[in-house]
């Protein structure tokens, strides 16, 4: 068996140009994670609060620049907002010391008024339940991360704070909940709210590893 190349064949290598982008990325995405830690220390919230934007606005760019379009920009802020989202859950638990939710009702609480209020320093309010209690919107009335932002006319369909739904996405499978998440609505796109949906999906079984995306 020829060893000689340990990538599979019929398959491009990875060029040094792609792999500095992977590292270049994981570093924004290290760098939010740490900060997002940081912004659950209430004294340290408001110092912090300009630097976790600019941040993220950092991370958003670079992934502009290497991506070709604004859907391949909005998958890859999902991505890695669940790989956070991953990392996250744990700090959260230690941090709020907050037990297993009993339903999905519980859940919303836990996440809009313990989770947002603790990393954004925002409470959003949560409305337009869905008849069977298996959704729900979380409306923002203040987003932090696009203080300073405008988006220009030619990412009209860039998903901005996508990266939200990816650590709502991420962090609760790590308590056996996979969920829909998605933006429905954005001030950055004219709207008077942002609005963010929330579908529960399925108990994930706990023999089922989950992990980075």
């Amino acid at each position: 068996m020829d060893t000689s190349c340990p990538f599979p064949r019929n398959q491009p290598l990875p060029s040094p140009w792609s792999r500095a982008r992977k590292a270049q990325e994981q570093a924004l995405q290290g760098l939010a994670l740490a900060e997002l830690k940081e912004r659950s220390n209430n004294a340290l919230r408001n110092t912090n609060s300009e630097l976790f934007t600019l941040t993220y606005g950092a991370l958003v760019t670079q992934l502009c620049k290497d991506y070709e379009n604004d859907d391949d920009v909005n998958k890859q802020l999902d991505k890695m907002g669940y790989n956070i989202g991953v990392r996250l859950i744990e700090d959260f638990l230690a941090r709020s010391n907050v037990g297993r939710c009993h339903d999905f009702r519980e859940t919303a609480d836990v996440i809009a008024k313990i989770a947002f209020k603790m990393y954004l320093g925002i409470t959003p309010s949560i409305t337009n339940w869905s008849p069977g209690g298996d959704e729900f919107s979380l409306i923002l009335e203040n987003n932090p991360l696009v203080d300073f932002v405008e988006l220009p006319d030619n990412h009209s369909t860039l998903i901005y704070s996508n990266l939200l739904c990816g650590v709502l996405r991420g962090a609760l499978e790590m308590v056996q909940m996979a969920v829909d998440v998605k933006f429905v609505q954005d001030t950055l796109k004219g709207d008077s709210v942002t609005e963010i949906r929330m579908k529960f999906l399925r108990r994930i079984e706990d023999n089922l590893p989950a992990g980075e995306e």
